[in-house]
């Protein structure tokens, strides 16, 4: 036989070298996320981030008044590019955020956050490497509702009997391994069941409704334990850190008391001590105290989802003010009806390629309408004016060299699609949603309207008289906008002074039989037509 120590030396050497293999394995995992996290970056700065982040989809609304026509949702989309969010309570905030524009104060106390949080890229990459390398999928509204149902903690004398009955049955298996005889255990099993057999609904109820829950809470104690360390300068954020205190313990180490009670209740699962926890109650003690949990801590289960929804929706818009530093903070308009933009570009267009352009709209101009011919630029001008405004809006940065604008009410008509399962034609999407921005007009003054070619799937007379009649309503509601036509008896509305309407035009040209287009925006109404041109060029019988 081996002497002792020949033996554990050995284990012992094993044991400690499983244990810095673990250890080394977990290193390498965030040092690879973390790799992963910078290089996110970097392909955001190179434009090559299309298809890499979170889409955002489930957001999208065909019924919304510009979400699908400013490409809010979807691949290559204004959230793909924005969101940092961990938890689900985070792409919901921001979601909503560029849905619904906020009011005036909001808006300068998120700019002052998105300021405070932009250049902090440690606290987002720590936060980006926490819990597992997924997302969280956890509903926050199914997490607030398990939170906000009444509690019904189980009497202080029953817990307390349940203690004493395990730890009897405890001395009782104790005195039956030292040889005193089975019947003081058999005993103290008899009188557990009886006690447990009035409660065991209940307490089956409380198990089975905990496990998702506290697996969900995982990752925003983990949020929350970051956050609780860290000091900020704005009022916002400031005013979200007061909102975890006032309590003895705070919400990371309350959830984590949860994840315990769970882990240790999970233990009975064991098949080794599943007899041993029969006998001492387990079952029933832990949904005990995970009841007891639920009635102090489960009210504050949706404070503590918003605290950290708005947190990871600064904390996003952030990331984007500091991967884009020559993005300005728009300027808020104390007064009147306002958007004005000084190089102006779309965000969601590679910087190389989107070409900048000034706008004015106010009380010198309430409208343009835009002519040009197809692909110089009208429709995405409207989307340039539109997603800055969303992104005004929401308290994050805009492109462009200077911004100003008033709160608005923003509603377009770029892309209104049929329904083939609706029995919704096109034309009819169309003056539904026309319909349903004139309504944003007249109900939530004062609004911008942008519309592109409409009335385009009817007849040139009756699109004349309706396009008219839908710009002079807007007008006469106080809106301002844009309209962009190919239609040039249109631009005709211009020339009534009262209605304070001007026109601009893109250009293009023909070069070697290509159309080519400089994407410049000028004053006037468009003075050539290229496309009987370009139909012979390319062979057409014109």
């Amino acid at each position: 036989m081996l002497p002792g120590g020949l033996v554990v030396v050995p284990a012992a050497l094993f044991v400690a070298l499983v244990i810095a293999h673990d250890k080394v394995l977990k290193e390498l995992e965030i040092s690879r996320r973390r790799v992963a996290f910078y290089e996110a970056g970097i392909a955001r700065l190179e434009d090559r981030w299309i298809g890499t982040g979170t889409h955002g989809t489930r957001y999208g609304d065909p019924a919304h008044p510009y979400a699908a026509d400013l490409d809010l949702f979807g691949r290559g989309s204004l959230f793909e590019l924005l969101c940092g969010a961990r938890t689900r309570a985070g792409e919901e905030t921001l979601a909503s955020w560029l849905l619904a524009p906020a009011d005036p104060e909001a808006i300068r106390a998120r700019q002052r956050a998105v300021q405070d949080l932009a250049p902090r890229l440690d606290l987002r990459e720590q936060i980006a490497l926490l819990g597992s390398e997924v997302r969280s999928s956890a509903d926050p509204a199914a997490l607030a509702t398990w939170g906000a149902e009444p509690a019904h903690p189980f009497p202080p004398a029953q817990r307390m009997a349940a203690l004493v009955i395990g730890t009897l049955s405890l001395a009782a298996l104790i005195l039956w391994f030292a040889g005193f005889g089975l019947l003081p255990l058999v005993a103290m099993s008899a009188v557990g069941q009886v006690f447990v057999y009035p409660v065991r609904g209940r307490v089956k109820r409380i198990v089975d409704s905990v496990g998702k829950p506290a697996k969900d809470l995982e990752l925003l104690s983990l949020i929350l334990a970051r956050l609780e360390s860290e000091s900020f300068e704005s009022p916002l954020l400031r005013g979200l850190l007061s909102n975890l205190s006032g309590h003895e313990m705070p919400p990371s180490r309350r959830i984590a008391r949860l994840q315990s009670l769970v882990d240790y209740l999970r233990s009975r699962d064991n098949m080794l001590f599943m007899p041993f926890a029969v006998l001492l109650l387990w079952r029933a003690q832990f949904a005990f105290a995970i009841e007891s949990w639920r009635a102090e801590n489960g009210p504050h289960v949706a404070d503590w989802l918003r605290i950290v929804g708005e947190f990871e929706a600064l904390s996003s818009l952030a990331g984007y003010a500091y991967e884009h530093p020559t993005d300005v903070f728009p300027e808020l308009a104390e007064s009147g009806v306002c958007v004005e933009g000084v190089g102006m570009a779309h965000p969601l267009l590679p910087a190389a390629h989107a070409v900048p352009n000034d706008l004015k709209l106010g009380d010198g101009v309430q409208a343009f309408i835009v002519s040009g011919s197809n692909m110089s630029g009208k429709s995405t001008l409207l989307r340039t004016v539109g997603v800055n405004v969303v992104l005004a809006l929401a308290g994050a940065p805009v492109r462009a060299a200077a911004f100003r604008l008033s709160p608005v009410s923003l509603g377009a008509s770029i892309r209104t699609e049929d329904s083939l399962q609706g029995g919704v034609s096109r034309f009819y999407a169309e003056i539904t949603r026309l319909r349903q921005i004139m309504e944003l007009a007249s109900e939530r003054p004062p609004a911008l309207f942008l519309l592109d070619e409409i009335l385009h799937g009817t007849n040139s007379h009756d699109r004349l008289i309706g396009a008219e009649a839908v710009v002079r309503g807007l007008l006469a509601h106080g809106a301002i906008g844009l309209v962009t036509t190919h239609d040039l008896a249109l631009a005709r509305i211009a020339e009534e002074p009262a209605l304070k309407v001007s026109n601009v035009h893109f250009q293009d040209d023909i070069v070697n039989g290509k159309m080519t287009f400089d994407y410049h925006l000028r004053p006037g109404i468009v003075e050539k037509s290229n496309a009987i041109e370009l139909m012979r060029s390319i062979g057409l019988p014109v």
